[in-house]
């Protein structure tokens, strides 16, 4: 769920009441390194760093970031490296360790199980960050966005230390791109668990399901299933893309999945996007899925990472029956639709977003070139025209793009504070279906623990 939405604290919380919590991995680097530098008040992260496997690269991340008594308001977060190709050894460091603390922290003091979630699309952070995973014994790494063909490879050849990569997509390339690891650089080869995690793809039809499922190589060990209703970015409409009035893309039967055909391939799977009540999650099992994964109810919990403020307006507008949830064909850089909740004061409303000083500082979503002359080049469509435009890109890819990475880290009260006074809005992504937060809201007025939504899905 976004970036840190769904954190350590909502993924224990869940995982305690025996069913499987998941924290986000995306852009975990820089959710570390601006917890330190707002203080780390309660000292999870420093907790968390302290328990990594090779004190010395712990010890350097904490020298560099952390604030004791937290940065000033008016001050920005100090910058960590972007992502590239050829990655110095300091940006590599900086998304094992945080995979590992998010997942350590998830799983301190209990037995139950947790997974991490990640893009596939943000593909150079992908290896390390599943490295960091495994370091803290994640039981299960999920991922979607994309065609994770490759990293069943990856997830076994880390969890016995052997060194592992992933194809790069490149934009012109002229040869093969790959991010390699070799754990071993890190941390010593006898911390290995050994047993590697489970594996599951997340994925919109049968036909993708069967795909990967042809090769020991890229088959998971089971699928997420989602629906068009589902939080987040979406797959695209099968077939040519057309629109409602609304500006929402239409779906139809040809984009609903094959359960049949899933089911053939002997592989467990869970259902997602409008199974979040009671009902449908008995209906989920009469289709004969495992369960089901639900976001909204859980990104709405008081254990979650949305910031106090954030939650207060989004339950506010869902008692007043006021929310109202598009599905952005163009809003996203990876080229998905994505689902935008309209808040008020939030860049989900376009003259806020408008107004904002257009930069590209994060970086997640870039896209790796290859230029003419053999230089590399990253663009994402959410940076300034002129200079996506200089590398290649084209108006058509401009339009109606929306800086993702800045609103998400809003969300969770990490936003950048600019040096001209600026402060980055928040850009809230929720699911469709709203049925089962309505529910909540009725018996939890004031609003709803995590312990909560799971007693409620579960009946009982």
């Amino acid at each position: 769920m976004g970036i840190a939405v769904s954190n350590w604290r909502l993924a224990r919380t869940v995982s305690l009441t025996g069913e499987l919590g998941v924290v986000s991995g995306t852009a975990i680097d820089s959710v570390l390194a601006r917890r330190l530098q707002s203080g780390d008040s309660e000292g999870d992260m420093r907790r968390a760093l302290a328990a990594f496997p090779n004190p010395a690269i712990a010890e350097r991340i904490l020298k560099k970031y952390f604030l004791e008594d937290g940065k000033a308001d008016d001050q920005p977060y100090r910058p960590i490296p972007k992502l590239t190709l050829d990655q110095k050894d300091e940006s590599t460091e900086l998304l094992i360790v945080a995979s590992f603390c998010e997942v350590w922290l998830a799983k301190e003091g209990h037995r139950g199980s947790v997974g991490i979630n990640f893009l596939e699309k943000i593909q150079m952070a992908t290896v390390p960050s599943i490295l960091g995973a495994i370091l803290a014994n994640v039981d299960y790494i999920i991922m979607g966005a994309g065609l994770p063909r490759e990293i069943p490879s990856v997830i076994k050849a880390l969890a016995v230390g052997e060194s592992a990569s992933v194809k790069l997509e490149v934009k012109d390339a002229t040869r093969e791109y790959r991010s390699e690891i070799t754990p071993t650089d890190f941390v010593d080869a006898a911390l290995f668990p050994r047993t590697a995690p489970k594996f599951l793809a997340i994925i919109s039809s049968d036909v993708l399901a069967s795909y990967l499922s042809r090769d020991e190589s890229s088959k998971p060990d089971g699928f997420v299933i989602e629906g068009p209703t589902a939080g987040g970015h979406n797959a695209p409409p099968r077939g040519q893309l057309k629109i409602d009035e609304d500006g929402e893309p239409i779906y139809g039967d040809r984009d609903a999945p094959n359960l049949s055909k899933i089911r053939e391939l002997g592989l467990p799977y869970w259902l997602a996007g409008g199974y979040a009540t009671p009902a449908a999650v008995q209906r989920a099992i009469e289709l004969g899925a495992e369960g089901i994964q639900a976001g909204t109810i859980f990104a709405l919990a008081q254990e979650s990472g949305f910031a106090e403020e954030i939650r207060a307006e989004i339950l506010t507008s869902l008692r007043q029956n006021e929310m109202k949830v598009k599905t952005d064909v163009y809003a996203s850089p990876t080229g998905f639709p994505i689902k935008i909740l309209q808040l008020v004061g939030t860049a989900g409303q376009n003259e806020i977003f408008d107004s904002r000083e257009k930069l590209c500082d994060l970086g997640y979503l870039r896209t790796p070139v290859e230029l003419a002359d053999g230089r590399m080049a990253y663009r994402c469509s959410s940076e300034p025209e002129e200079k996506f435009l200089q590398k290649g890109g084209t108006e058509v890819e401009i339009t109606g793009r929306k800086c993702l990475c800045n609103g998400l880290m809003a969300n969770i009260g990490l936003g950048q504070h600019r040096i001209t006074g600026y402060d980055e809005p928040a850009l809230v992504t929720l699911g469709s279906d709203l049925s089962g937060a309505q529910e909540l809201l009725k018996s939890h007025p004031a609003g709803w623990s995590a312990k909560d939504a799971v007693t409620y899905l579960l009946g009982n």
